[in-house]
């Protein structure tokens, strides 16, 4: 079903129409121009469809700017640094290459292993394999949704740490860096670890949904073997291919995710092709469990990467 809503910019009509693509995630915004010119009832729909439909893509974007790619996400809050630990040359735009097939091919949601966790992410595609490189996501609402009800009893009161020591874009021995711009060390420079509730509520809409992905270090009370068990039964819920969505990238395409009901998995097919992303963030706040406690802080301070006070000023 699609949806479509007549807005007003500089006296003129703009037509903008909302493609729902899933059942569960995902839809195309037609006739917008990505900016930070949008009027507000614009920037309005957009966030009503992020919510709704989780991941929201765009195309026809050729030419957009870093200056207007930053322009355009910050009319949907505070941004964040690019990233706690990696400097790949800007202070808002975190660069994601690949050269060597590389890519974060592990399911993830963005920077977990800290405590505020970023809202929402604004991924633009700048250089593009001739095939491969597609991005997948999952609505980690809807899994929570769908657990069975004795399953939930048992998540609802977990808590799970999670930890910047585990690569995301899984090195191995033929790829001594994760990306092309930084190295594993880069990554790991300074250690962050926070305890946060496997299932939170959403700030914004309410939902409930599973903090996980592949920053997870272990379930707190469990050990090694247990917390193995736990993560594959729960991450599987997640990642089933009916609550999933795969976009095949495109020029002048561009992605925005609700980080906070989503994980995302960016295939490495595409053999020694080179692939450039860039992707501005959205400073988010710390989640809270159902039971109104919010994530703790174990090691690593966030305050250069993401100000909790810009929230709510």
């Amino acid at each position: 079903m699609s949806v479509a809503e007549l807005v007003e910019t500089a006296g003129a009509m703009q037509r903008i129409r909302v493609e729902q693509l899933g059942g569960r995630l995902g839809a195309r915004i037609h006739g917008v121009r990505l900016g930070g010119g949008l009027p507000a009832s614009t920037v309005a729909t957009i966030r009503e469809a992020l919510l709704r439909h989780k991941v929201v893509f765009f195309g026809d974007q050729e030419g957009l700017t870093d200056e207007e790619h930053i322009a355009f996400a910050e009319r949907f809050g505070p941004l964040t640094t690019a990233h706690p630990t990696v400097n790949t040359g800007s202070a808002r735009i975190l660069r994601v290459s690949a050269n060597k097939g590389m890519a974060a091919n592990a399911w993830h949601t963005d920077v977990t292993f800290v405590d505020r966790v970023p809202a929402i992410s604004v991924l633009r595609a700048v250089t593009l394999p001739p095939y491969g490189g597609n991005t997948v996501w999952a609505n980690t609402a809807t899994a929570y949704d769908e657990l069975p009800d004795s399953l939930k009893a048992l998540v609802d009161r977990l808590w799970v740490v999670h930890t910047n020591s585990y690569d995301y874009a899984q090195r191995d021995e033929e790829h001594e860096q994760p990306d092309a711009n930084y190295t594993r060390e880069d990554f790991v420079s300074q250690l962050f670890e926070t305890r946060h509730p496997v299932v939170r509520v959403h700030p914004e809409t309410g939902e409930r949904s599973l903090v996980l992905g592949h920053f997870v270090k272990g379930f707190v009370g469990y050990n090694a073997s247990e917390s193995a068990e736990l993560f594959h039964l729960l991450q599987q819920r997640i990642t089933r291919l009916e609550n999933s969505i795969r976009w095949a990238w495109r020029p002048g395409d561009v992605a925005m995710w609700d980080n906070r009901a989503t994980q995302h998995y960016a295939v490495a097919d595409f053999d020694t092709h080179p692939r450039e992303m860039r992707r501005i963030t959205v400073a988010g706040d710390v989640p809270v469990s159902i039971d109104g406690r919010r994530s703790e802080v174990i090691h690593g301070d966030a305050r250069a990467y993401s100000r909790l006070d810009e929230l709510i000023s």
